[in-house]
C-alpha cells in the first residue's frame, strides 16, 4: 500500500474455502489438472477412479473451467448461469452444462466442507495481520533497492493451504499458492515470495 502519491500495491492473502473445497475435490476425483500443484495433506489419497477415458476427460476440460473461475472468479466469468451446488453451502457454483462434474461432487460435499473450514480456521488461529503485512512490505523494499526504483503498482492474491510439499506455485494470472509450513518460516517465505514480487513489480 502507498500514500496516494505513488505506486500502490495491494496484497491479498486467505485460506478460501472455495479453493480448499476445490482442491479435496481434484484429489478424490482423481483430476491431475493443475499437474504442478501438490496434494493437500490430511485430505484422502488420490483415488484412481476407472471411467471411459472420454468421460474422464469432459471432467478434466469441466474442472479447469470451474478451477479457474474458483481461483479468479473476476478475470473468468462464466459464460453461462451458476447454480449453487447442493451440500456444498456457497462455496461450489457451476453452470448446467457441467453436469458431470456435478454428478461426481455429489458424493463429497459433506467431507470437502468440514475439511476446507478446518484448515481455514487453522489459517486464521495463525495468521497475524500485521505479520503478514510485514513479510510482503519487507519483500517489496528489498525488490526496490535491488532495482533502483519504487515498485510498480500491482494486485497478488495469495492462498495460503496445507499442501504437502513446500513451495509457491502460480495458479491463475494474480494468485499464487503457498504452502502453510512456508508461510510461517519467515526467512525461507521471503526468500520464495521475492521472485513473486519481482515478476510484478
Amino acid at each position: 500500500m502507498r500514500d496516494g502519491n505513488g505506486p500502490e500495491w495491494v496484497i491479498r492473502e486467505d485460506a478460501g474455502q472455495p479453493v480448499l473445497v476445490a482442491l479435496y475435490l481434484r484429489q478424490t476425483l482423481g483430476i491431475r489438472s493443475p499437474d504442478e500443484l501438490p496434494h493437500l495433506r490430511g485430505a484422502p489419497p488420490r483415488i484412481e477412479h476407472h471411467r471411459p477415458d472420454d468421460l474422464q476427460a469432459l471432467l478434466e476440460r469441466q474442472w479447469r473451467a470451474y478451477w479457474a473461475m474458483t481461483v479468479e472468479p473476476q478475470a473468468h466469468p462464466s459464460p453461462e448461469p451458476l447454480d449453487l451446488v447442493d451440500g456444498f453451502h456457497t462455496l461450489v457454483a457451476l453452470p448446467a452444462s457441467a453436469g458431470a462434474l456435478r454428478n461426481a461432487f455429489a458424493p463429497y460435499a459433506e467431507s470437502a466442507v468440514a475439511f476446507a473450514r478446518t484448515a481455514h480456521e487453522r489459517y486464521r488461529a495463525n495468521a497475524k495481520p500485521g505479520v503478514s503485512y510485514r513479510a510482503y512490505a519487507s519483500a517489496i523494499a528489498e525488490h526496490e533497492r535491488q532495482v533502483g526504483r519504487r515498485a510498480h503498482s500491482f494486485e497478488l492474491n495469495v492462498q495460503v493451504l496445507p499442501l504437502s510439499q513446500r513451495g509457491v506455485w502460480w495458479i491463475g494470472s494474480l494468485t499464487v499458492a503457498v504452502t502453510d509450513g512456508l508461510r510461517g518460516d519467515v526467512v525461507a517465505f521471503d526468500a520464495a515470495i521475492h521472485p513473486i514480487i519481482a515478476e510484478l513489480a
